[in-house]
């Protein structure tokens, strides 16, 4: 039996996590600890920690932690909050693995559903990858990519991508415990695919609208900031701030 270490929280890491449980026996490993900040998008959510409770999984407080283990194989990563040192990645025996909601080397780090509807990207997708030290820049074993739609909010894009990455998890993850894939480094696809990366505060600098921008690049930067129960888009009028939505043309004052 491999044993798991799993990372991970919200609904992606959530199903990720269950099926790691559900699937225990055929796919002959062992969840033997969690870490989760158990991150939600709403108070009703699926809980990692309660999933890991009501199976008698041990759930452990610090990344420093996996240092005490004896024997961990595979530590896998769905929407885990922290970034891991090579000490940490050094823990796993076989192979470190991080699903990342978003195709690489595109779009590496944070807000990446905002930044392709900016970007005007054709397709977006989910990709499981190795992990380094270095954030989302380990060798890619598994991709799935899909059109992004001239209407798609960042809320919309990040639905098709929740269903997405956790289809890739469950189609690939044994092929990963039995040794079943191809490892590409990122590098080899730079002359193919651009290389972004994004911090989680840039999302505050691109939700103020200017209105004397073409009605293309309104549309285009209120569709991609707009996520309910998130802070909206906004414009300025005389020094009053007006929350903006897909349906911006009549909600600005005439």
């Amino acid at each position: 039996m491999k044993k798991v270490v799993f990372l991970g929280s919200k609904e992606v890491g959530f199903a990720a996590f269950k099926h790691l449980i559900d699937f225990s026996t055929p796919l002959q490993i062992e969840v033997i600890g969690v870490l989760s900040n158990d991150r939600k998008i709403s108070e009703n959510s699926d809980s990692v920690l309660e999933l890991a409770i009501s199976n008698d999984i041990p759930v452990i407080s610090r990344l420093d932690d996996l240092l005490t283990f004896s024997h961990i194989d595979f530590l896998i990563s769905v929407q885990y909050h922290e970034i891991l040192e090579q000490k940490h990645i050094d823990c796993a025996k076989e192979l470190a693995i991080n699903l990342h909601m978003a195709p690489l080397p595109e779009y590496r780090g944070c807000n990446q559903f905002s930044f392709a509807i900016i970007d005007g990207a054709k397709e977006f997708g989910t990709t499981l990858h190795v992990m380094e030290s270095g954030i989302d820049s380990g060798d890619l074993l598994f991709e799935n990519r899909f059109p992004v739609d001239t209407n798609d909010t960042a809320q919309t894009l990040h639905k098709k991508t929740t269903n997405a990455s956790i289809g890739i998890f469950k189609n690939s993850i044994e092929n990963i415990f039995r040794g079943n894939y191809f490892r590409i480094e990122q590098s080899t696809l730079y002359q193919l695919r651009k290389q972004n990366f994004h911090l989680r505060k840039e999302i505050n600098d691109i939700k103020e609208i200017d209105l004397s921008w073409s009605e293309e690049k309104i549309d285009r930067y209120i569709r991609a900031t707009y996520f309910p129960p998130f802070p909206p888009p906004f414009c300025m009028i005389k020094g009053q701030k007006f929350d903006l939505s897909p349906n911006w043309r009549n909600e600005i004052p005439s």
